[in-house]
């Protein structure tokens, strides 16, 4: 297969971008919790997750609200000083993230390379990207601005002076104050690289904060997209905006280019404006045809707990890339990191989700080109909360990837 650039299959690449990040990824541990929440005199009736994040208490008390409910999110913390200082009452791992990172490393474990776009780099990005990922980085000096990310399990439990929390689901949490991510400088060979891929991933805009600066960072995409093969893939890949209008605007002028556009259950729940029941078939279907009118591409992803589904004219020619991406998250969900094909091969025989499984079926004769894939239903110890979105992504451009070989 010859792109209209004139580019062989076997020399096509696949393009991650736009902005990685360094993470500390806390250790959960709720003495640790409950001796800060004494401290700092937090109470349970003060929880919420909506407020500014301003020293270590707001933080605390957005964590709080959080495991409280269950759920995950995406925060923008005042300083990278409050999340160093918090971080260091915990044990914590230093990781790499940012959905094209993580999309990276997945493929690299199943043995396929890619191009990642950087917006900053430091000698832990050096020191933790596998050789095989080809660096494209607009940063012109080093630079560590860490995302704190929380990942909570199912039953975590903290006693508070005025009452326990306990966690109703495992979740993960991330807090940033990232420079470089909010002004998302694009690198001058974007162009060229676009020009010999077969996939260009686009994610990270959700970290900007300056809508003049957003609009030109969208101009040089803009200028970029046309030197991709007439038959390459773009997915984007939404996420918590921090400033939540901006998303409009990336949706304005980005749509047109997209063919895949993903989002995980607690965006999904973002756009339609109230939560959505995962496993009632009606409740999601409504959500589903909702989101489709605000976001009409020819394959619409939502990728949750219990199922991944996607609705849109081309939905069906993306089915084995859905099986592809369950699978994979969950080999993350239940290995970690650097797991290997046959870890991931091994997943396939592990059993689904019984009610994702019933609602997969159900939405699909409700909704005429829907497909859906249900999720694995795994019983581990310690699970990997933290990148599974990600992971998602690289499990669905894998397939892509070796189908464009």
């Amino acid at each position: 297969m010859i792109g209209e650039a004139g580019v062989a299959a076997r020399d096509r690449q696949l393009v991650l971008g736009l902005g990685g990040t360094v993470d500390f990824e806390l250790r959960w541990d709720s003495a640790v919790v409950e001796r800060l929440a004494r401290e700092l005199r937090v109470r349970r009736h003060e929880l919420t997750p909506s407020a500014p994040i301003t020293d270590e208490r707001s933080l605390l008390v957005t964590i709080l609200a959080f495991v409280a409910a269950g759920t995950g999110a995406e925060r923008f913390v005042a300083s990278s000083e409050i999340l160093e200082r918090f971080a260091g009452h915990f044990a914590y791992d230093v990781t790499l993230g940012g959905t094209g990172v993580r999309a990276g490393l997945v493929l690299d474990s199943l043995g396929i390379p890619s191009v990642q776009h950087l917006v900053s780099i430091d000698d832990n990005v050096r020191r933790l990207l596998p050789p095989a990922i080809t660096v494209l980085s607009s940063a012109t000096r080093d630079t560590l601005d860490p995302h704190l990310i929380v990942q909570y399990p199912v039953g975590a439990t903290v006693r508070l002076v005025d009452g326990d929390i306990v966690s109703p689901a495992a979740n993960r949490l991330i807090f940033a104050n990232d420079p470089p991510n909010r002004e998302m400088v694009i690198a001058e060979g974007l162009p060229d690289a676009l020009a010999t891929a077969s996939a260009f991933l686009i994610s990270g805009f959700n970290t900007m904060q300056d809508h003049s600066l957003l609009e030109e960072r969208l101009d040089d995409i803009a200028r970029a997209l046309p030197r991709l093969p007439a038959d390459a893939l773009v997915y984007y890949e939404d996420a918590g905006f921090y400033t939540r209008a901006f998303a409009e605007t990336v949706r304005r002028r980005l749509l047109p280019s997209i063919h895949v556009y993903g989002m995980n259950e607690d965006e999904l729940q973002e756009y339609v404006g109230h939560p959505v029941n995962l496993l009632d078939a009606a409740d999601v279907t409504c959500a589903l045809e909702e989101v489709q009118r605000i976001i009409p591409v020819p394959a619409l992803v939502v990728h949750t707990r219990y199922w991944a589904i996607a609705v849109g004219p081309q939905s069906a020619r993306h089915r084995e890339a859905l099986e592809s991406a369950v699978r994979v998250a969950a080999t993350r969900y239940r290995v970690g990191d650097g797991f290997t094909p046959e870890e991931a091969e091994a997943t396939a025989s592990m059993p689904r989700h019984s009610g994702g499984s019933q609602l997969v079926a159900e939405v699909e004769r409700s909704i005429t080109d829907a497909v859906g894939v249900p999720a694995f239903s795994l019983d581990v110890a310690h699970p990997t909360t933290i990148g599974l979105g990600d992971s998602f992504v690289g499990g669905f451009l894998a397939v892509h990837a070796e189908n464009g070989r």
